[in-house]
């Protein structure tokens, strides 16, 4: 659908509910600018933010024609849905250090619960790929790329995930226990029922995704980013948090009892609502210890901590 016409039906539905520009990028975490670049057809928001869009106008995806992808995803989608269609594999090869052909390319591939556990696949590219179920347990992936990909109940345990990039994917389901996260990028991918466990997230960017169904248990986030992703309702209980920030992101009722919080920021990048400080004084820190300045940007704001230990 062009990008006026799905800009035309957010400004109907959106004066429907009788809402503004504003109201709506407050809700969104995101710029009033942004939601006007919407409406006058000059961008349009990606799959995650539509699904989000949908919920708030109390209507289903067949509203915005069922595919609405940004411009930057809109090629990976259509990947994603030729390649499950079984579009023949790209076949793309590089000649490796002994002179032998080496597959790099696995893009456009049917792949569902294949076994690559255990091996040795540094800079891949899996976009448009079908790849539900398919065990990658204790391989080496560093530098791959995931674009586009049906990548459900997927095995990462004790996978090498250094440098890979997974960008509007279906997470559902995937496993990440003892993962290898370093500076793994995730963006505009659903994680719904995805679980990390005994994981360390280092310099990690989660973007544009929805978290609220994702299961952390047990892991360390050191240098994280969530940016304009919704984490309402999210148990970080017991976990460890160095460097970590929470931009433009909803933490809606998260809990982080027992949590230890070093040198955390919770802020928005753009105006400081009263709705976004209700919000910040709905999460739980009950029986967490914290450094002095991320107690005191907490306290600032109204957060309860009277249950809280200083370092």
């Amino acid at each position: 659908m062009e990008m006026k016409m799905i800009g035309s039906k957010i400004a109907e539905a959106r004066k429907k509910i009788n809402i503004s520009q504003a109201e709506l990028a407050e809700r969104l975490f995101i710029s009033p600018q942004a939601v006007g670049k919407w409406e006058r057809g000059e961008s349009i928001p990606d799959i995650i933010t539509v699904n989000r869009l949908a919920e708030i106008f109390g209507v289903d995806l067949n509203y915005f024609s069922g595919n609405a992808p940004s411009a930057a995803d809109e090629t990976a989608f259509k990947m994603a849905s030729d390649g499950i269609a079984g579009i023949e594999q790209t076949g793309a090869q590089a000649t490796n250090e002994s002179g032998s052909q080496e597959l790099m390319n696995f893009s456009g591939s049917n792949l569902q619960g294949s076994d690559f556990s255990g091996v040795t696949a540094p800079k891949r590219k899996f976009n448009g790929s079908a790849l539900r179920g398919a065990d990658f347990s204790g391989a080496d992936l560093t530098g791959s790329s995931f674009v586009g990909s049906d990548i459900s109940e997927t095995n990462f345990d004790r996978t090498n995930l250094t440098d890979c990039t997974f960008s509007a994917n279906d997470l559902a389901g995937a496993s990440f226990n003892e993962t290898i996260l370093v500076r793994t990028q995730f963006r505009s991918s659903a994680l719904n029922d995805a679980k990390f466990t005994n994981a360390s997230l280092i310099d990690v960017m989660l973007t544009k995704t929805d978290l609220r169904k994702t299961v952390f248990q047990n892991c360390v986030f050191n240098g994280v980013v969530f940016k304009y992703s919704d984490l309402s309702g999210v148990c970080f209980d017991k976990q460890t948090f160095t460097g970590v920030k929470f931009q433009s992101t909803s933490l809606h009722e998260a809990t982080f009892h027992g949590a230890t919080l070093r040198n955390v920021s919770f802020r928005a990048t753009y105006a400081l609502t009263n709705r976004f400080y209700r919000t910040l004084q709905t999460i739980r820190f009950d029986g967490a210890t914290m450094d002095k300045l991320t107690y005191a940007a907490l306290k600032g704001v109204g957060v309860d901590l009277s249950k809280v230990t200083i370092i």
